[in-house]
């Protein structure tokens, strides 16, 4: 069943510059032949298994190839999913009755949800049956249980979490948004590489900028763990465009393509930008409705108003990607609607068909040399 919800503006990404319809394992090899396949978590987030159902629909409007495989209860998804014929065509279902919920503890939900939706839909990727997952559910036992599961790439200590922002330039990527609340010189480091990468083959910017976040861009600012890692990227034998230090509001200003940081600064400075932009939505909202003039003053400048709000429509960048990790996987906001959804499950789709994890291994390779050979068994 088509939704006309779907023509809503969604992120430029370029599509589809490799090849299509192979799911990988783990370790980037291809595995199994056939249509590309998502494995989803029905369960996760707050409005649960409806938006998720309502948004792998519009996912599908925009890419009617890819199939999905869904982890939930079939008592509550079943009926959902009948309802959309064409989504259900694309669909495998595999029944569980058990959920992580949003206040379960990482530890908690590692030790007691091995038989969780969350834990379901990550595995499907670890054995091959899927070349991504998406969830909208606890990011704690997301992140905890897809690095348990998955492992990280080689010569990647942590994953991090990324995501893209509207900049006055264009797009950013932004990392660590929160997997790390402490990082060492190594960490940011890889941070910068995955980052850029990133930008490289899912934005297509053809040299992406790297700055990394300080307290000033003066060379002698900050810790010495960013003094450190400025050093090692400033130094670097690989090619990334390093800026140099930047501070809070370069990233409004888009400064750089690419801004890296620890997860506590990180997390913090993102959800200051959630909160300004509601802050100001409210301010608007309010001045508009103070008088009649000043909602006559609305009527006219409604046209302009809609693009602004399209432009900054925080369903467009749904979608948080856990990066360093051997599988695809991308965090949905719990509380996002359809579209938002669907934008992230169209995010993991994505990153699959640019390769990224391949790229990502190509560029470790030459700062740490190639992976050990599996041995034989």
């Amino acid at each position: 069943m088509a939704s006309t919800t779907a023509a809503r503006s969604w992120p430029s990404r370029p599509r589809n510059h490799t090849r299509q319809g192979a799911v990988h394992d783990t370790a980037g090899r291809e595995a199994v032949s056939g249509p590309l396949v998502i494995a989803v978590d029905a369960m996760g987030g707050d409005q649960a298994p409806d938006v998720v159902i309502k948004g792998l629909a519009l996912a599908r409007d925009r890419h009617p190839e890819v199939h999905y495989r869904l982890y939930g209860d079939e008592g509550r998804v079943g009926p959902l999913l009948r309802a959309h014929r064409a989504l259900e065509d694309v669909c495998t279902l595999h029944h569980t009755t058990e959920v992580v919920s949003s206040e379960d503890k990482p530890s908690q939900a590692v030790r007691g949800g091995r038989k969780s939706s969350l834990w379901l839909s990550i595995n499907s990727v670890k054995q091959g049956e899927a070349a991504g997952v998406v969830s909208a559910g606890n990011t704690g036992a997301f992140m905890a249980m897809s690095k348990l599961i998955m492992r990280t790439l080689p010569g990647i200590d942590r994953p991090a979490i990324a995501t893209v922002l509207p900049t006055l330039k264009g797009d950013c990527v932004m990392l660590d948004l929160g997997a790390n609340a402490e990082c060492d010189t190594k960490n940011l480091v890889d941070f910068a590489i995955m980052g850029e990468v990133f930008a490289r083959t899912v934005l297509a910017l053809d040299r992406p900028t790297v700055g990394l976040m300080n307290i000033g861009s003066e060379a002698g600012k900050g810790t010495d763990t960013e003094r450190e890692a400025a050093a090692r990227l400033s130094d670097s034998a690989l090619p990334i465009d390093f800026y140099g230090f930047v501070e809070g509001d370069d990233l409004a200003k888009g400064t750089v393509d690419v801004i890296v940081t620890d997860g506590f600064t990180g997390n913090v400075m993102l959800k200051a930008v959630e909160g300004t932009a509601k802050l100001y939505a409210q301010f608007l909202r309010n001045a508009y409705s103070s008088s009649t003039l000043a909602k006559l003053g609305y009527m006219l400048s409604r046209p302009a108003l809609e693009k602004v709000k399209a432009r900054t429509d925080p369903r467009r960048y749904n979608g948080a990607m856990l990066l360093g990790l051997t599988g695809v996987a991308v965090k949905s906001h719990g509380g996002t609607d359809a579209l938002g959804f669907a934008n992230a499950v169209c995010v993991a789709i994505d990153l699959v068909r640019q390769g990224f994890n391949e790229t990502i291994k190509g560029e470790f390779g030459k700062v740490h040399g190639p992976a050990p050979a599996p041995v034989a068994s």
